[in-house]
């Protein structure tokens, strides 16, 4: 018996799923959660066009050009579809509540705290900077806020009296 060759749609989501975060390479795009959905449609002079949503984590995102190529680069490769088109949405916000546990762990382990579940409490307003956080090298929350602006608008700088690493940390948003 021969084994059914994957959908185009398991096919789409794991290229999706192979690519890194320009500014945090240790997670994928779709742990990240930035990856909304895509569909198939047809063109007027005939084939299909793929689009992707993307859901920039925050408007001014300084990667949304680099993960808007990388994504169209990946999925032209693949000849899934005649064109490829990424489009940034903001049908809904993201939040760091998007982020797969998957991607959560993949965080840790390359030194950044993840952010805390927020859930539906959340305004959508503004980032929130928390007095503590737990530090991804020892687990302690013996941790104190050094600066409120890490590298990136959705990064804070902590440090931890227990082990004495510096880290950045997710702002649930």
């Amino acid at each position: 018996m021969v084994a059914a060759a994957p959908s185009r749609e398991s096919v789409v989501w794991s290229a999706l799923a192979e690519i890194a975060d320009p500014e945090i390479p240790a997670i994928s795009l779709v742990d990240l959660g930035v990856i909304r959905g895509f569909a198939f449609a047809p063109l007027p002079a005939g084939g299909e066009r793929l689009t992707v949503e993307l859901m920039p984590t925050f408007v001014g995102c300084p990667a949304i050009e680099v993960m808007r190529h990388q994504i169209g680069e990946r999925l032209t490769e693949l000849r899934v579809a005649d064109e490829v088109t990424v489009e940034l949405t903001f049908a809904e916000p993201w939040t760091s509540d998007r982020i797969t546990p998957v991607g959560r762990e993949a965080l840790r382990l390359s030194g950044f705290a993840p952010p805390l579940h927020i859930g539906s409490t959340f305004s959508g307003d503004s980032l929130t900077v928390l007095p503590i956080a737990t530090c991804p090298y020892c687990a302690s929350r013996n941790t104190t806020l050094e600066n409120p602006f890490g590298p990136t608008l959705c990064r804070a700088i902590y440090h931890c009296a227990d082990c004495r690493q510096p880290f950045e940390a997710f702002k649930p948003i």
